[in-house]
């Protein structure tokens, strides 16, 4: 592909999606502008390195000049911000970042992977084998693939490697030559008002493809065409679960794992199922998994308190993620298990606040943090905190500590008088709470 002469204006080009096309297209030839609300960022580090400078902040100067610039946005961008209604009174082209990540799977042969859970987990496993053979793919991912320090990039090989992202539906407009279902369940309310629904996207994201790699559940498998389709599991006699990692079969080749889980198991199941589609030996691939230690923000191990703990990060932000987590932590051995978690958007806290209490009450120890909004505004949200996630946590706790802190400065504080050596530490949730975490170590500013 040759995008030179292309002119691209992302609006929000720090998030995870949007910062990863920016970079693939500023490596094809395009020119690259952009603005975020954020000053700084991991991402924004990232994209002024490669040569991009991000304007702070929105507004309608920050999009260039010129009739022949596209402006590409995400579903979280309304539509009355500033660097929108700009181009619409220009005349300018409008693109959902999902358009162009489409351009991207019709240029070259493509695994998506989508599902409500794992997503970033499973490509970033299906990155890091194609590496691991040579075959140095092409890919754009929502968190840090370890071994390139990045989210995406422009590989020389045949394949490219994209997350489908289902929240919006968006996947939709992918070309998919595998596609890649981790599983299923009703997670997006705003988007979709039943499970039923959700299955209806998923498969009709299945029908797109070639061929379909789908966790063998019979819920799921009847969402794909059966001429095309190819299930994957772990078989529960062969795995073992040990401390930081696991050891299964997988069609009578050994996988031996860096990664904590059970559910970590079959992320890397369904990359290796994925992978001998594409061509590629499965025993190689799962040798070339044996050193993968996970994606970013995804089981991170931050460091240490000064007191000895371990503190881990994670993007965990439903019910079934926090669970999973939780459980592969108990793996490790840890004195004890502390959750420090925020919820993710006010109408996901509405309606599963009982569920993230009842998974949360695995822990030896829980702190709940208020909500972080992202997209959604607090006024439209009345009387729904982390409070409610605090509460149903305490009810499923049996007798077990639960603290509703819900600043940082608070929950900072707690921590450093709570924590001893031996005890392991999860950050859980999709906003900012990794910030807590760092401070924590001394990797980032004391927030108190």
């Amino acid at each position: 592909m040759d995008w030179h002469g292309r002119r691209l204006h992302l609006v929000g080009i720090g998030g995870a999606g949007m910062s990863g096309l920016a970079l693939v297209a500023h490596g094809l030839g395009a020119r690259v502008t952009g603005s975020d609300r954020a000053a700084d960022s991991p991402a924004l580090t990232r994209l002024r390195a490669a040569g991009i400078e991000p304007a702070h902040g929105h507004a309608a100067e920050h999009v260039p000049p010129g009739e022949a610039v596209e402006l590409v946005v995400s579903t979280a961008i309304a539509v009355d911000n500033p660097e929108r209604v700009a181009g619409a009174q220009r005349g300018l082209r409008e693109l959902h970042r999902a358009q162009l990540l489409g351009e991207l799977t019709r240029a070259k042969p493509t695994i998506a992977v989508t599902g409500t859970h794992g997503k970033t987990t499973t490509s970033s496993m299906l990155v890091h084998a194609l590496r691991g053979v040579g075959a140095d793919p092409a890919y754009v991912v929502g968190g840090d693939v370890r071994l390139t320090g990045a989210n995406a990039g422009w590989g020389t090989g045949e394949w490219l490697v994209v997350e489908a992202d289902e929240s919006d539906r968006s996947l939709l407009e992918l070309s998919p030559t595998i596609a890649v279902l981790t599983n299923a369940e009703l997670d997006h309310h705003a988007t979709y008002a039943s499970r039923r629904d959700v299955d209806a996207t998923f498969g009709a994201f299945l029908a797109l493809a070639e061929q379909a790699v789908v966790w063998d559940r019979p819920e799921l498998t009847a969402l794909a065409d059966p001429e095309r389709l190819t299930t994957f599991d772990v078989p529960a006699a062969t795995l073992e679960l040990h401390p930081g990692g696991s050891r299964f079969e997988l069609d009578g080749v050994e996988v031996a794992l860096s990664v904590p889980g059970a559910h970590n198991a079959r992320n890397a199941a369904a990359a290796l199922t994925a992978v001998r589609l594409a061509g590629i030996d499965l025993a190689a691939a799962a040798a070339a998994l044996g050193d993968f230690t996970g994606a970013g923000r995804r089981f991170e191990r931050l460091g240490t308190t000064p007191a000895g703990a371990e503190v881990v990060d994670d993007y965990a932000h439903h019910p079934t993620e926090v669970r999973a987590t939780l459980e592969a932590a108990r793996t490790l051995g840890p004195r004890r298990v502390v959750a420090a978690f925020q919820p993710h958007l006010y109408s996901r806290t509405a309606r599963q606040a009982r569920e993230f209490g009842v998974a949360l009450a695995l822990a030896d120890v829980v702190v709940v943090l208020d909500v972080y909004p992202a997209r959604e505004r607090t006024e439209d949200h009345p009387g729904i905190t982390g409070r409610l996630v605090a509460a149903a946590a305490a009810d499923a706790a049996d007798g077990r500590r639960v603290a509703w802190l819900p600043g940082f400065s608070e929950a900072e504080a707690f921590l450093r008088a709570e924590l001893r050596e031996g005890d392991l530490l999860l950050t859980l949730g999709a906003g900012d709470v990794d910030a807590l975490g760092r401070a924590l170590t001394g990797h980032g500013p004391s927030l108190r």
